[in-house]
């Protein structure tokens, strides 16, 4: 029972689930519906696809996951940068909004699930840590700027292309003059009115009087309020006809079943793009949903996670949709309207399959300007231009790699954006690890402690050189540490010993260890021991299963007090004569 609970987190809490569990999922259920109706439309629109499609992405996907995935308070659908990297992935293979386009954005779909799902067959949830969290900021705040901007075009009523920042703006200087004023006039009001909506409504409904959870479900209902008005005001004043781009007929229904294409050809375009969308799907959910986990001491299994994106991805491609991953926004939305498990995320399904079968009649004169205010003030609300800031004094390394993402994203294009700040993340680890810290260390008076010699006031032993290093040892660095060690002993005439002390050593590797015998060998060859100290259970556990003690004529000590202790009274080892050479 405990093996199928853990393949269907369902079973662990659907047991105990209690009246009040359903009230909280029901309210929750209501608010992330009133605020995932605009998004899914718009974000459909980003990504290039019928506005119908978001609706299509946003059923069947929380049904697999309320059933796969361990996250509570996740609410999975639609996103920004996701709906970005499906417009730059199928933008090359077909046109935009074609029975090809929307063929090929479900056979990403399809094959985003299939990459999430082998992942967790072999377990490779690790491979997101390969994108480090300056990495991931840099992209989303680059993919904001990106979004925002290329939603202006809507904002202003005219033609503008592009897919890098350079040639979105020369685009819209181009085509600037012939801004339509209407659009434009509905374009700004809508986006200063959620953006006062999201910063101030709430606030205000609760010095009016209004209960905490009311004031919520009014304050999230604000794109929904500017949808309503802004299609009564194209109804009544015919702006339609003014040249206000409307999204025009939405097909009512339940989704269809869509059947992925199989044309290897295909199937290779978009290979790519679905291993980038999978893992930065993957990073962003797992992210968010640890991060709410840990508010109420609850548990995210990574693998687990890998299942309920995967399943979520491959509902989507079934019926109709396009990728999909866990939302920033509208989980911590889930989460704040008190959401208990989830269900919250199938009633919230239920919802928008409520939009889908009667409600999409009533969005044909819904403007484009308000869907492109609504990913407007959406994708700025992720812009941290903080990160940068704090990266740049943090860490020039990392502010690097962040710099090269947000330039390539801008510049080139999001897919060129993220595989180079992961190229940049690794080549800067191997850089690091290669070139490890090490310091001399002695006792601290009057204890066993041993520190730098640099920053501390030590006792040290001529004929001894206490010599600690700060990382795994292996063949990007074996070769430094080599060098380090023959220098420091060429320096010391009288060193009669060298002890490596190995407390922050988790892995030692076959070249790193090829080392160690060649720096045991040379110095036993000048008359100077070479001893370990604090070595970590495991890594001895690997030393003992080589033929490293065999030929090692050093010791190695529980403590570097134990080994400075004992050393100090031993003499000098005597340098191998002719016979032993030979």
């Amino acid at each position: 029972m405990r093996r199928l609970a853990s393949l269907l987190p369902i079973l662990d809490w659907a047991p105990r689930y209690t009246r009040t569990d359903g009230v909280n999922d029901l309210f929750a259920a209501v608010i992330v519906t009133i605020m995932l109706v605009p998004q899914s439309l718009a974000y459909a629109m980003l990504a290039g696809l019928p506005p119908v499609v978001g609706l299509y992405a946003s059923i069947l996907p929380l049904v697999a996951y309320a059933l796969f995935g361990t996250s509570r308070t996740l609410a999975v659908g639609p996103v920004a940068v996701v709906s970005l990297m499906t417009a730059a992935a199928v933008a090359p293979i077909a046109v935009a909004g074609s029975a090809a386009y929307v063929t090929a954005a479900v056979t990403l779909a399809f094959l985003s699930g299939l990459v999430l799902l082998a992942m967790a067959v072999l377990r490779l949830g690790f491979l997101a840590n390969f994108l480090s969290h300056p990495v991931i900021s840099g992209f989303i705040t680059a993919s904001g700027i990106l979004i925002a901007a290329s939603q202006l075009k809507h904002i202003l009523g005219i033609r503008a292309e592009g897919d890098t920042l350079p040639r979105i703006l020369v685009e819209l200087a181009q085509g600037l003059g012939g801004a339509n004023l209407p659009t434009l006039a509905i374009g700004v009001a809508a986006t200063g009115f959620l953006f006062w909506a999201r910063r101030s409504l709430k606030a205000l409904l609760l010095r009016a009087g209004l209960g905490r959870r009311l004031a919520d479900l009014l304050a999230k209902a604000g794109p929904l309020a500017a949808i309503i008005l802004s299609i009564l005001a194209v109804v009544l004043m015919g702006l339609d006809r003014a040249g206000v781009r409307i999204v025009g007929e939405i097909p009512a229904g339940l989704p269809p079943f869509a059947v992925p294409s199989f044309d290897p050809a295909l199937w290779v375009a978009l290979l790519p793009a679905a291993v980038l969308i999978s893992l930065v799907g993957f990073v962003e959910s797992v992210s968010v949903a640890q991060t709410l986990a840990a508010k109420r001491r609850q548990r995210i299994v990574a693998n687990q996670e890998l299942v309920g994106l995967g399943t979520a991805n491959l509902a989507s491609a079934i019926s109709g949709g396009y990728p999909v991953t866990g939302g920033f926004a509208r989980s911590v939305v889930n989460f704040d309207a008190g959401a208990a498990t989830p269900l919250a995320g199938a009633a919230t399904a239920l919802g928008i399959l409520g939009a889908t079968l009667f409600l999409t009649p009533l969005f044909r004169y819904l403007p484009q300007a308000v869907l492109a205010a609504t990913i407007i003030v959406a994708v700025l609300s992720l812009v941290d231009l903080a990160a940068i800031r704090r990266t740049w004094t943090y860490s020039r390394a990392d502010f690097a790699a962040m710099a090269a993402t947000i330039l390539l994203v801008l510049l080139v294009g999001v897919e060129a954006g993220i595989v180079a700040g992961v190229a940049l993340s690794l080549l800067l680890f191997l850089w690091r690890t290669s070139t490890p810290h090490m310091a001399i260390v002695g006792q601290v008076p009057g204890t066993e402690h041993f520190r730098n010699v640099d920053r501390h006031a030590v006792i040290t032993e001529p004929a001894i050189l206490s010599l600690r290093v700060d990382e795994s040892l292996y063949f990007a660095n074996a070769r430094y540490l080599e060098d380090r060690i023959y220098a420091e002993a060429a320096a010391r005439p009288a060193l009669q010993h060298v002890i490596l002390m190995c407390p922050a050593v988790n892995l030692i590797d076959a070249s790193a260890l090829e080392s160690l015998e060649a720096i045991a060998d040379r110095l036993q060859a000048a008359g100077v021991g070479f001893h370990l100290s604090e070595v970590k259970g495991p890594v001895m556990d690997a030393l003992k299963r080589s033929d490293f003690f065999e030929h090692f004529k050093g010791r190695v000590f529980l403590s570097q007090f134990e080994a400075v202790q004992a050393l100090v009274r031993e003499p000098r080892p005597k340098a191998p004569g002719p016979a032993a050479d030979r």
